[in-house]
């Protein structure tokens, strides 16, 4: 049987379960189990490539960015972050949308995953926002959209992912993520400004007011600290990081913050281990996936087709990949996305003589757009049941807000030397920059 069929096979079988509502990770197991009857390969061998999927130290990281997460909100640590957003911007026009917006920029440099930023947002603001008569479906979809932030900025664990499989400096991706995740922040605070509800009108709080809600937030707030100051200047290693702030939270926070969560303690740590499970087993599944997609040279085609097209053009390169990870990303989560087409980014990267770095943060801003657009749209769709709107409505309310994304994204493919300019001056070797032989400075490819 050719290639070319085998591979139309196994895309068949992943979507057809994954829309019978089959986990995304056994409708990837299913598609490449029956395609590896019509070819050489053995299940052994993809047993072996799923083990060696998850057989990676980076990964390590991914489930202490959870347990960050996990502490924070169970221990209701959080409600001190919310009111500082609340007195930094809750007098804005826009009232509590625009919490949203800098409450997830603060919240997302701890947690690190956009599942765990629409599940705190649902649970507190959201309530609050419906309390206040806003529209359900405009909560569900400002809070979807904020919660992406997360995949962006560090602790980023879709960075962590695509630095551990494309051999990409994970600290170079924090870094660089940084601009576009800010981007997107004030995006949103600039749209429910000008065309989202008014909201109740809080009076402006005063500069004591704002020190005061600072100064009993300033202790969860240490945790980006760590997370932020570990890495940049070669400390911790993103693994090490994650170590150090669950120690921080255990030993600091929550005992001196709300001790009586102590004993909820073991339930924390074993829920964690739980969410690490999903995406753990999916990267096992994707690896395989991605594994026989090279195999069967299925990214080879993919390849050859854009460089057709686009030629070496970076840019072209960029926009064309950009279309395709939208489109993927409709369907399919980041994580196994990231997997399943590294090949085909490693190739048109080396093509497009394109910053791996840069590459890397544009195709993740794309994919966390995926995250609220059809028919998947991961977040929107949690935000949206957790709202308890109709997803429609919630997609409804989403759409104007598209603009935001699609903006950040342009500009991240066209602006790279913005996108790397904070990597390359805090953390030159991290973007590919060496050291000048004359001894002073760095060279920096173009």
């Amino acid at each position: 049987m050719s290639a070319t069929l085998v591979l139309g096979i196994m895309t068949f079988l992943f979507l057809f379960f994954g829309y019978l509502g089959v986990p995304v990770a056994f409708s990837l197991t299913a598609g490449v189990a029956i395609g590896t009857i019509f070819t050489d390969v053995t299940f052994a061998a993809i047993v072996q490539k799923m083990f060696d999927g998850v057989d990676s130290e980076a990964l390590l990281a991914i489930p202490f960015f959870l347990l960050v997460g996990e502490l924070m909100s169970s221990a209701n640590v959080v409600q001190r972050v919310i009111n500082l957003s609340l007195s930094l911007v809750g007098h804005v026009k826009g009232g509590l949308s625009q919490v949203v917006a800098v409450f997830s920029m603060f919240f997302s440099e701890m947690s690190g995953s956009t599942t765990a930023d629409v599940a705190v947002m649902s649970r507190t603001l959201g309530v609050s926002m419906k309390n206040e008569g806003y529209d359900p479906p405009f909560v569900a979809a400002i809070i979807a959209s904020a919660s992406t932030i997360a995949a962006l900025v560090p602790p980023s664990i879709t960075a962590v992912v695509y630095g551990a499989v494309g051999n990409v400096s994970i600290a170079g991706l924090f870094m660089a993520g940084f601009l576009p995740g800010f981007m997107i922040g004030i995006g949103l605070m600039i749209f429910c400004y000008f065309f989202g509800p008014i909201g109740i009108r809080r009076p402006r709080s005063s500069f004591g007011q704002v020190a005061r809600a600072a100064k009993e937030a300033a202790l969860p707030l240490m945790i980006p600290v760590i997370l932020l100051g570990g890495i940049l200047t070669g400390w911790f290693t993103p693994t090490e990081a994650g170590v150090v702030a669950v120690a921080w939270i255990l030993l600091v926070v929550i005992p001196l913050l709300n001790p009586k969560h102590i004993g909820n303690l073991p339930r924390d740590f074993c829920y964690a281990g739980l969410i690490y499970s999903l995406p753990l087993i999916t990267i096992a599944a994707a690896t395989a996936f991605g594994w026989m997609l090279a195999y069967l040279r299925g990214a080879i085609v993919i390849s050859d087709f854009i460089t057709s097209i686009a030629g070496s053009d970076p840019h072209l390169i960029l926009l064309l990949l950009v279309a395709l990870f939208t489109i993927v990303g409709d369907f399919i989560e980041p994580v196994p996305t990231i997997i399943i087409f590294m090949p085909l980014v490693n190739a048109l990267t080396e093509a497009g003589s394109i910053n791996p770095v840069h590459m890397g943060v544009v195709l993740i801003v794309t994919l966390a757009f995926g995250l609220i657009t059809p028919p998947y749209g991961l977040v929107l769709l949690m935000a949206s049941k957790f709202v308890g709107v109709p997803f429609s409505r919630a997609l409804k309310a989403a759409l104007p807000i598209y603009v935001v994304f699609l903006a950040t994204i342009v500009f991240t493919i066209f602006a790279p030397s913005a996108v790397l300019w904070l990597p390359k001056h805090v953390m030159p070797q991290a973007v590919g920059c060496f050291k000048n032989p004359s001894g002073t400075g760095y060279i920096c490819p173009s």
